[in-house]
């Protein structure tokens, strides 16, 4: 199959952010009071929305407290906490490689639409992609709303399209549609529970899934 359309997820899969992550949660955790989650049970939720992963992580705190949590994490992960977050590698070059092949980019990611744009304006990626969809402003991975708001904003079908991403939120949101997956696994979750999703690429570099995708077309 020829995809048109690649859909990536962002952090994890084009920006190495997770101590970024990991930290903010743990220091918003700590500001509000509460235990300091591990540094695992932080990492198996990147990917889902905020309030998603406070839920899961913060086991029992109740839905008033939701809201003064993701304030502080997002405090922390956009104005307090300077741990670097960097592309991985080849990801800019291998993005302007694919969008002169002809592919269509677009971002489906469970980071807030006030993080991606600052993200989206720090990276320099805004003129690539052609659309990007937010956990607060549609459904939490692995439901696919966000990816079928994709698919009817550019008038494709899921058969033209692949997602790619690091977690086994990215996948199943691909699977619970039928749509194609590329598994990433320097990313958080590990290749075993990539591997139960089926991807049709399981990539260890950027540059494996530019060179299988430009190969391909």
């Amino acid at each position: 199959m020829q995809y048109k359309l690649l859909i990536f997820d962002w952090d994890g899969t084009l920006i190495d952010s997770a101590a970024r992550i990991v930290s903010s949660f743990q220091l918003a955790a700590q500001e509000l009071g509460y235990a300091k989650p591990s540094d695992d049970a932080v990492r198996d939720i990147i990917g889902l929305g905020l309030p998603e992963a406070i839920k899961k992580v913060m086991q029992g705190i109740s839905d008033s407290e939701v809201d003064p949590f993701r304030e502080a994490y997002s405090r922390q992960f956009l104005e307090l906490n300077s741990t670097p977050v960097n592309q991985f590698d080849g990801v800019s070059h291998g993005l302007h490689k694919l969008a002169e092949h002809g592919f269509r980019l677009a971002v489906a990611t469970g980071k807030s639409r006030r993080g991606l744009n600052r993200a989206l304006g720090d990276s320099g990626f805004q003129s690539l992609f052609e659309t990007t969809r937010c956990a607060d402003e549609t459904l939490s991975k692995p439901d696919p709303l966000m990816l079928n708001q994709i698919l009817e904003e550019t008038q494709l079908s899921v058969e033209e399209a692949v997602m790619i991403g690091d977690t086994v939120y990215d996948l199943e949101m691909a699977q619970n549609i039928g749509m194609d997956r590329i598994a990433v696994s320097y990313g958080v979750h590990s290749k075993e529970r990539l591997d139960n999703h089926k991807p049709v690429l399981m990539a260890d570099t950027f540059n494996e899934v530019v060179s299988w995708l430009t190969e391909k077309r």
